[in-house]
């Protein structure tokens, strides 16, 4: 038998690391910018044709390369991160795993314009799906200008995966956004398809946060910095008031590195358990510097996942810290001192006479009830105290005694109209006595037997009915969301939609990753009865609403349809009506915790099932089950 095992073509190998490493558009920005902060560059330009399938571009104003090093630099696994294998626990850079640019390079065709400092010619690279096509030498600018054309060129399975262009530039945006808070001290520009999206200039985190979500979230965090032996954080946190239930921003960074670490998300959320509700998430912005010798960045080629040898220690200063940081705000709220339009308050002076003094008669009491005729003699007695007063202060006392005789006149109204209130209730209580005398007694059984309902509701979210085969328990959400979901369906396939104005317009701000989907869309949702139109700077004006969505929140429709179409990213046809009806279902579906009469309760079983597919919600998920006869048997022994 002949050996069946070989070695794989190195444009093979390549094209199965890329399978990790480039994922989609956003992942060739993310290795390349990185490339670039490594190389020292501190302006970055970032440059789209159709979300980056036709073209990226990265420039940058790093150190460049020699022309020996731009032809290494496409091998694999060559580098000049690191030399050895200790040199993983003392990382200063993004990169050092050398897969990136090869990988790239396999699945696309790459042209590399580079110069070193202080040379006077550079060198120009051009490969296609791994193969060098040219190497020369070229006059270009110091550093390096990288452009990757036809991402997944000869790759057509990978390729026929992207989503749409929207979906793709929302990607690449959260990747920009995660690479510019890092990277606070360097200038980004994107331009997407000769449109800049985004021209950011160096700055402090805090005004680079306000530079990427908008200037609101600037008063919307807190600061955050605690400094321990083990670990230093710092950064900003939301207010529990603006957690928000769609979209929160989550930024976890060590070492000036992205990550995802789902241990110290767990533990940031604890901190905000009684403070907010449990379907809305805070916004943060958390940076942890460790020493790098205590981290192991090399689980994923990704480079996201990342290790800390004393996780437990962080996790209790993290929690501490974000405590304290609350409790900061919470303890010593902010006080406006803005006093342009505050009333003059005069400055007190004890030398200045007071000619506001009053003299009552003696014995006055402002909580007695006087008689008439008390109150007169009372109003004479009160006359002579008066007369040695001058004319103002008279006014003043003369006003107080009338006011007076006023409020005692209304009080005892008062106590007139109460007695009525009391006789005709007595009366009402003896008409019901007499009429419960002349009723037969088989008419008061009846009555004493209070109705009873079929349906009963758990914890205001599950109602329990008796069904054919045992108890059947149904989720009271998922139901009305798969009645509702039908509904809309059909009326928005009919274009039976109404655009119900609302009474005041609702400004949406979005980041630019929603904009950019929202934008996409916004004919379609038009057309199914949304008046929806673009004010600047990433906000949106929502000024009606279908009506057949009745009281839903129009903010929360959108983001929530925007947040579908950028999870799903199929294409804007009959599958974008579905995922409407079902946004507008999910958002205006009754909640769990929401109390229901027995009349709703009966009413929603029987909407239910009238419909064809009542078991399952449209995204899949259990409406009822049936507990039967035998297992409640059973479970009683």
């Amino acid at each position: 038998m002949s050996d069946i095992i070989r070695l794989l073509p190195d444009s093979v190998a390549n094209q199965i690391a890329a399978g990790e490493v480039i994922q989609r558009p956003a992942s060739v920005i993310k290795e390349l910018v990185e490339n670039s902060i490594d190389a020292g560059a501190t302006s970055v330009t970032i440059i789209l044709k159709d979300a980056g399938r036709t073209l990226i571009q990265v420039i940058d104003n790093g150190c460049g390369m020699s022309d020996t090093d731009a032809r290494l630099a496409f091998e694999r696994h060559a580098t000049s991160k690191i030399r050895k294998a200790d040199d993983l626990f003392s990382l200063s850079t993004m990169g050092f795993r050398g897969e990136a640019l090869a990988s790239i390079a396999a699945i696309a065709q790459v042209d590399l314009r580079t110069m070193l400092k202080g040379e006077t010619i550079g060198t120009r690279l051009v490969i296609n799906g791994s193969k060098v096509e040219s190497q020369e030498p070229e006059a270009c600018a110091q550093g390096s200008n990288l452009m990757v054309k036809n991402l997944f060129f000869n790759v057509p399975a990978r390729r026929k995966f992207l989503k749409k262009d929207s979906v793709e530039l929302s990607n690449i945006m959260r990747e920009f956004e995660r690479l510019a808070l890092v990277n606070i001290g360097v200038d980004f520009t994107l331009i997407s398809n000769d449109v800049t999206l985004h021209s950011l200039r160096r700055a402090s985190l805090k005004q680079r946060i306000a530079d990427l979500f908008g200037r609101s979230l600037d008063k919307q965090i807190v600061p955050l910095d605690t400094d321990t032996s083990i670990v230093r954080i710092n950064g900003f946190i939301g207010l529990p008031e603006n957690a928000r239930k769609r979209n929160a921003l989550q930024y976890l960074m060590v070492n000036g590195r992205n990550m995802r670490h789902p241990y110290f998300h767990k533990a940031i959320m604890q901190c905000y358990e009684r403070l907010i509700t449990a379907d809305v998430q805070p916004n943060y912005f958390i940076n942890l510097t460790v020493d790098p010798e205590t981290i192991d960045v090399n689980i994923h080629p990704t480079k996201s996942e990342i290790k800390f040898e004393n996780e437990q220690a962080i996790w209790q200063i993290l929690t501490a810290a974000v405590r304290e940081s609350l409790g900061r705000f919470n303890a010593a709220p902010a006080i406006d001192f803005d006093v342009d339009e505050a009333p003059e308050i005069p400055v007190f002076s004890p030398d200045i006479d007071a000619d506001h003094e009053v003299i009552l008669e003696e014995g006055y009491n402002p909580f007695s009830q006087p008689a008439h005729a008390t109150r007169s003699s009372s109003l004479s007695g009160m006359g002579s105290s008066v007369s040695g007063l001058g004319t103002s202060e008279s006014r003043k006392i003369s006003s107080l005694s009338v006011n007076h005789a006023h409020t005692s006149e209304r009080f005892q109204d008062w106590e007139k109209l109460y007695d009525d209130f009391v006789k005709k209730r007595d009366d009402g209580y003896a008409s019901m006595v007499e009429s419960k005398v002349n009723r037969s007694e088989s008419e008061l059984e009846l009555d004493n037997e209070a109705p009873v309902s079929a349906t009963l509701q758990l914890k205001n979210s599950y109602i329990l009915t008796p069904s054919r085969d045992g108890l059947m328990i149904i989720d009271q959400h998922r139901a009305h969301k798969r009645i509702l979901y039908d509904s809309y369906l059909a009326k928005v396939k009919e274009r039976d939609m109404v655009c119900q104005n609302t009474m005041f317009p609702e400004i949406v701000e979005l980041s630019p990753a929603q904009n950019a989907v929202l934008a996409d869309i916004a004919p379609s949702l038009e057309d199914l009865g949304f008046a929806i139109s673009p004010l600047g700077d990433n906000s949106w004006s929502i000024t009606g609403i279908p009506s057949m969505l009745g009281g839903a929140n129009p903010r929360d429709l959108l983001l929530g349809m925007i947040e579908s179409v950028t999870e799903t990213g199929e294409e804007l046809a009959s599958s974008l009506q579905e995922r409407i009806a079902l946004s507008m279902a999910r958002s205006s579906a009754i909640k769990r915790g929401q109390v229901l009469s027995a009349t709703e309760m009966d009413k929603l079983i029987s909407d239910l099932f009238r419909l064809s597919t009542p078991a399952r919600t449209p995204d899949g998920k259990t409406v009822f089950t049936i507990v039967n006869i035998e297992d409640i048997s059973k479970m009683l022994g």
